[in-house]
């Protein structure tokens, strides 16, 4: 491709000449309309999932979580295989408790995985930019003093209220999303 230099008084910059910057967002939006439509493929199969109870934690504002039948690193294994199936970026995986007895300490079975994409995070961030502190999206796998297993993630409908964005579509979309990729993860 072809670059055309333009100099101004302060700086030099280089642009790409009008017309191959045309043909190159054709390209940019039909690879954005295919990635569209694989985020609504994905969003329908989990639809077609029975959705997993969910319920708030209690004293733990906005985070909802719902008991798993796995062990604490089977669940954090099915969840993280369900994002990438619903072709979702996972960023990264946290093990807390190993982080722990790194330093000597204990620590229950406690893990996050950070994953998202950006169709859904930017709709989000345009009606709230502030959410971006709390994006890409969070879940947390933990053994409670029971014994039992919880899969849990911060509620798109109190993260909106949080950054002033109740009436975000983006939010409603991933509220609705999560608890399919949750039942997907716990085939229940």
């Amino acid at each position: 491709m072809r670059r055309v230099r333009w100099c101004s008084v302060d700086h030099h910059r280089w642009r790409t000449p009008r017309r191959a910057s045309m043909v190159m967002n054709d390209a940019k939006e039909r690879i954005m309309a295919i990635r569209w439509w694989h985020g609504v493929s994905a969003v329908l199969l989990l639809a077609a999932a029975p959705a997993q109870a969910v319920e708030p934690v209690e004293g733990v504002d906005g985070l909802v979580a719902t008991s798993s039948p796995y062990s604490p690193g089977e669940t954090m294994d099915r969840f993280e295989a369900a994002a990438e199936a619903a072709e979702l970026n996972v960023f990264a995986r946290i093990d807390h408790a190993e982080g722990a007895a790194g330093i000597g300490e204990e620590l229950a079975a406690t893990e996050l995985l950070v994953f998202g994409n950006p169709e859904g995070g930017t709709p989000f961030m345009q009606c709230a930019q502030t959410v971006g502190i709390d994006l890409p999206l969070k879940a947390l796998v933990w053994q409670d003093d029971e014994g039992e297993v919880w899969l849990g993630y911060n509620d798109p409908h109190y993260l909106a209220e949080r950054h002033g964005g109740e009436d975000c579509p983006a939010a409603q979309a991933i509220a609705e999303a999560l608890p399919q990729l949750v039942a997907g993860a716990l085939d229940q």
